[in-house]
């Protein structure tokens, strides 16, 4: 096998394992959620496509800058990834509101938003690979994941049988040259 082979096929390794890594693994373990950008709205920090990351933060926390994830309605599955412009206690009781706004708007969105509708911060995002994540279902990411991951663990076995295979050929070919 060749060296740029070899290489390749480990370059394929660690983009794969870095996918599911990114995608899969980290938000589960942090308790985040990845969502998938549709609009040019966050153009060019978040170009449609982009794969968002997103992790709960106490609407407390939230400042001018911040990029949030909240829900359009509460209580309702659509959401809007938008950047916070100005944070008001507009209300009898105190009560934070946010006005947001899509780097790429011209205008502040109009409705502001209450910290129920408050997903969460986005924590980080991966371009690209949210048209992956667009293009497959909840189940079908499950069983891609699952895919790659048994694929990343068949290549091991292989590389590791060869390479066992290999030092034994060279054990035994000392040996007969030393006979």
């Amino acid at each position: 096998m060749s060296v740029a082979w070899s290489a390749l096929c480990w370059a394929v390794v660690l983009v794969a394992a870095g996918v599911l890594l990114a995608a899969v693994l980290v938000p589960r373990l942090a308790g985040a959620t990845p969502y998938t950008v549709l609009t040019g709205s966050m153009t060019p920090t978040y170009p449609p496509g982009t794969l968002v990351v997103v992790r709960p933060v106490d609407p407390e926390d939230l400042t001018v800058g911040d990029v949030v994830t909240y829900q359009r309605a509460s209580g309702q599955a659509a959401v809007v990834t938008h950047r916070v412009v100005a944070v008001a206690s507009g209300t009898v009781d105190g009560e934070r509101s946010f006005r947001t706004r899509g780097d790429a708007n011209n205008a502040v969105d109009r409705e502001p938003v209450m910290p129920v509708q408050v997903k969460g911060e986005v924590w980080y995002a991966v371009p690209w690979l949210g048209h992956l994540n667009g293009w497959l279902s909840g189940a079908q990411r499950q069983w891609a994941s699952y895919g790659v991951g048994a694929g990343l663990v068949v290549y091991a076995l292989v590389m590791g049988g060869g390479a066992w295979l290999d030092r034994r050929r060279r054990r035994r070919r000392r040996r007969r040259a030393a006979a």
